[in-house]
């Protein structure tokens, strides 16, 4: 597996911009840990309403999550404004892997990198079902080469 401190924003073919708060900061001056996971929350959830089309509340399947990770290679600090890159790195039949990294301002290298992973499921029953042929469709565009 390649090293992911070495990814750069290119390697990540979607990608928005976060503004840090100064109630983001810690006691020692650096964006609290959990606001990372926030972070990456943020990026899959509009990366999947505005390009896959997910409507949580109407949709008969749809995304559940069931994995997170992040590591954390440098601090971020209020009054940054954070870039959240995202990648398709793989595609089940019910589940899809979202790579994730974060940028501080004119960083070439992540300050912290992960996953997380969705598994499309029944709305109603919680069972697992196949990705949407149209969803799996937009994950390919933005896969991981």
């Amino acid at each position: 597996m390649p090293d992911p401190t070495r990814r750069t924003r290119k390697d990540f073919p979607y990608l928005i911009q976060i503004p840090t708060r100064w109630s983001d900061n810690d006691m020692l001056g650096h964006v609290n840990n959990v606001l990372y996971y926030r972070y990456f929350e943020a990026v899959v959830v509009r990366f999947q309403m505005e390009e896959a089309g997910v409507d949580w509340i109407n949709d008969a399947v749809s995304p559940q999550t069931v994995e997170t990770l992040c590591r954390f290679h440098r601090p971020l600090s209020f009054p940054e404004t954070v870039d959240a890159g995202l990648r398709v790195e793989r595609i089940g039949n019910s589940s899809v892997t979202f790579a994730i990294a974060l940028f501080g301002e004119d960083d070439e290298t992540p300050a912290a990198t992960g996953h997380f992973v969705h598994v499309f499921v029944d709305s109603d029953t919680l069972e697992s079902q196949p990705i949407p042929a149209a969803m799996r469709g937009v994950f390919e565009k933005f896969a991981a080469p």
